[in-house]
């Protein structure tokens, strides 16, 4: 039998054993990270895991000269000595510093040195589970020693009676001849061989006990970024791997701190703006990145991957977006998720489609454990199909400004219409070029969807045309200034819209 660990368990495999044998299901194009039994060189580093009676967490302490308090010591009383809704405190035991008497700020996961009546003989290790600004005993700027970077709904389940078990100094297994990635899922297995087959990303603020919605809007562009499941690393460097695969997108900035090895950032500013960054290392906090989460499992994954490959990732929690979902299962989705559902129609069937939640973001949602649903008839709401692969710009300008990019229902502007054709006029601005792409040739079929491009002057204006005409496409122009960009699948449903009206389209794949 051959032992490997998979994904940080055992698991057991017949001699001559490879990766399909205990990966049946895993997508052969995703990599996975693979570290070879040898002999390999141990580095310390600055990282912690202190195991407790409640389950362990992970702590980073910057400066080599800070000392944790030592579990075996018996003048360290391991147990918690007062917890609260923002902070948990062991001890006390006896610590050297002078208490600045002050009040300080202090972010959820930090973890700081403070006393009790400031005296220092009674000192304690307070881990900091929410924002917020207190004065703990601690010395001037708050004492702060490190910062929680993994295990954080542990820090939230801790209670008066857990105890810390052990405190241990992390290894860093730094020889990379024996690490490679691998979409060869043929590879055989070898005893001792360690495998990773995905990373998993928490979200900042999120945890089973409490939530916080300070950077919603930009962990919901994370949740929706990664809703397939998978992370592109388009670009690797020394310190980061980045997946832009969305284009540019506009996200806030909205929370500004250290990018440590783990973190996971938006870029907020730049021709890269609304990119994923996953760090292989340390750099300096950047004014144009927003932190969003961070790595809790498969870091070796992020400093393996290479450039143009792929591999699977997920998120804690997963995005809630009901949006272009029939009420009925927009319903069974949330409730399953513990979330009570307002909706605005008593009708619970298939008959209604759900076009706008409210709160729209996931942690919102999650935090007010309620949505409020807004639908429609399915009657009203138009099926559309999209060509991607032939007319990919010119499709992601229509998802951008329709809705589709970010939701699962967007909306159009009804224009005009004329003989068969109906036009709607989306809110494109001038600045946007819509080079030709996708050009008909010969004729444009039934039920083409189209926008003109820029080499006319309606650039922008989107049409579809319900049956085939070999002179002029969707929008009436001629075929070099028309771009398809796929087709209207309930054409019929057009007929009872007036000019005017606001139509709710949703994309499905053919």
């Amino acid at each position: 039998m051959i032992s490997v660990t998979l994904d940080g368990t055992i698991v057991q495999a017949d001699d001559g054993s490879c990766l399909k044998d205990i990966l049946p299901n895993h997508n052969p194009t995703l990599s996975i990270a693979i570290i070879r039994p040898g002999v390999v060189s141990e580095e310390a580093t600055r990282q912690y895991r202190i195991i407790t009676t409640s389950g362990e967490f992970v702590i980073e302490i910057p400066d080599v000269r800070v000392t944790l308090p030592d579990p075996g010591d018996p003048t360290f009383n391991t147990s918690i000595h007062w917890s609260d809704r923002y902070a948990a405190a062991f001890g006390p035991f006896p610590a050297d510093f002078q208490p600045a008497r002050a009040p300080s700020r202090y972010a959820r996961g930090d973890v700081l040195i403070g006393c009790g009546g400031y005296d220092k003989k009674r000192s304690y290790l307070i881990i900091s589970r929410q924002e917020h600004q207190a004065d703990h005993g601690s010395e001037t700027g708050g004492g702060i020693i490190g910062r929680v970077i993994a295990g954080r709904g542990v820090i939230d389940r801790l209670v008066i009676g857990d105890q810390i078990t052990k405190i241990e100094r992390m290894i860093s297994w730094a020889d990379s001849t024996h690490t490679v990635t691998t979409t060869d899922l043929s590879l055989p297995l070898e005893d001792g061989m360690e495998i990773i087959t995905h990373i998993n990303i928490h979200v900042d603020g999120y945890s089973d006990s409490s939530i916080d919605t300070g950077i919603a809007r930009s962990a919901e562009h994370l949740l929706f970024s990664l809703k397939s499941g998978i992370f592109y690393a388009e670009r690797t460097t020394s310190t980061h791997c980045m997946d832009a695969h969305l284009g540019p997108l506009d996200v806030p900035q909205e929370q500004k701190r250290p990018r440590r090895e783990g973190a996971v950032t938006i870029r907020t500013k730049g021709k890269q703006s609304g990119a994923i960054y996953l760090y292989r290392e340390d750099v300096a906090t950047s004014p144009y990145h927003t932190v969003v989460g961070q790595v809790t499992h498969g870091i070796e994954l992020v400093r393996l991957i290479q450039q143009g490959t792929a591999c699977a990732v997920i998120t804690e929690p997963v995005g809630i977006d009901l949006r272009g979902m029939h009420l009925k299962d927009a319903i069974a989705a949330a409730m399953e998720r513990g979330i009570e559902v307002h909706a605005d129609t008593e009708e619970v069937s298939e008959d209604r489609v759900v076009i706008h939640q409210d709160p729209e973001t996931t942690l919102e949602v999650l935090s007010e454990k309620q949505v409020r649903l807004t639908t429609m008839k399915n009657e009203d709401v138009i099926d559309i199909s999209l060509d991607e692969r032939n007319a990919s710009r010119t499709v992601d300008i229509f998802r951008r400004f329709t809705g589709l990019k970010l939701y699962s229902v967007g909306m159009l502007p009804f224009f005009f219409t004329f003989d068969d054709v109906w036009l709607f006029e989306p809110e494109i601005p001038e600045r946007i070029n819509i080079i030709p792409e996708n050009t008909p040739t010969a004729t444009v079929p039934a039920q083409a969807l189209a926008m003109t491009n820029a080499s006319r002057r309606g650039a922008g204006l989107i049409g579809v045309r319900i049956s085939e005409n070999a002179e002029f496409g969707p929008t009436g122009e001629p075929f070099e200034g028309t771009n398809i960009i796929g087709r209207v699948i309930d054409v019929e449903k057009l007929k009872k819209f007036k000019e005017g009206e606001i139509i709710y389209i949703r994309e499905v794949k053919e």
